[in-house]
């Protein structure tokens, strides 16, 4: 047979190679293409549905902002008629704070006014605490000075000298050097009387010669004072635990009358007052 009966293979699979080619080609752009249909369906789903939120959100947000509208106006109303009261409620204060600090003023002039008039009583009243002072320190210099003159005379029993007040001006001194008890006493002839926690008796008076006799009676005991002089100190001692008491006569008014002051210590027993 000859070369033109018997064609060459070659070109035959070529050929069914192409067309295996081309349908594997159109067989992938179909597959392509339905792949990429199917995704831009759901493309267009997904967008369908942010679509219908988009406009259920926006109508969302309409009816919000209306309720804020509605709320912004009520609010609104509510804080004017608000400002409005706290405005009244200022204007009040402020009355009350100017009327109060009127009152504080009127009240600090008059305090100021009555402290014035309080430390000018107060001055008074150191100027005269100050003379007054003045006027005691020179009384207790007087004082220190008159009771230094006062006569010291020797007692008939200790032969101690002791002060003695010749008249009630200088007994008034002694009283006041607060150191010994003194009772002031008018003996009667013969008659027995009490002078503090003791009693006395006078016996004898010569005013001329200025002596005396007297009798004295402490804790059951008699004391006899003969022939005495006057402002002469006696003593005799009195007491469960003896103290020194003295007698002084000062004045013999008469034959039947002598008067005088009898002293006994601070811790002596005081004579019992009647109730």
């Amino acid at each position: 047979m000859s070369e033109l009966e018997n064609p060459p293979r070659t070109y035959s699979g070529a050929l069914l190679v192409v067309i295996a080619l081309a349908l594997l080609a159109g067989l992938g752009a179909l597959i392509w293409a339905y792949t990429l249909s199917s995704r831009l369906s759901h493309q267009e789903a997904s967008l369908t549905a942010a679509n219908q939120e988009t406009a259920k959100l926006a109508a969302e947000m309409r009816e919000t902002n209306a309720r804020l509208t509605v709320a912004t106006d009520e609010l609104g109303k509510s804080l004017g008629l608000t400002q409005k009261q706290l405005d009244a409620r200022a204007q009040a204060i402020m009355q009350r704070e100017q009327a109060d600090s009127k009152r504080l003023e009127a009240a600090q002039q008059q305090t100021a006014q009555q402290v014035s008039s309080v430390s000018s009583e107060v001055s008074n009243v150191k100027t005269d605490v100050g003379g007054v002072k003045t006027d005691v320190a020179k009384t207790q210099t007087d004082l220190a000075n008159t009771i230094s003159q006062l006569q010291s005379m020797r007692g008939d029993l200790n032969n101690q000298n002791t002060l003695i007040a010749r008249n009630a001006g200088e007994l008034e001194l002694l009283k006041h050097r607060g150191d010994r008890n003194y009772y002031e006493f008018t003996l009667n002839k013969n008659k027995r009387q009490p002078v503090g926690t003791v009693s006395m008796e006078l016996k004898k008076a010569d005013p001329k010669k200025s002596r005396f006799t007297l009798l004295v009676f402490s804790d059951d005991r008699r004391y006899e004072k003969k022939d005495r002089n006057v402002d002469e100190p006696l003593q005799f001692y009195s007491g469960k635990d003896p103290m020194l008491y003295e007698i002084v006569v000062n004045n013999i008014h008469n034959k039947n009358q002598v008067s005088g002051y009898l002293s006994t210590p601070k811790s002596a027993p005081a004579p019992v007052t009647a109730q």
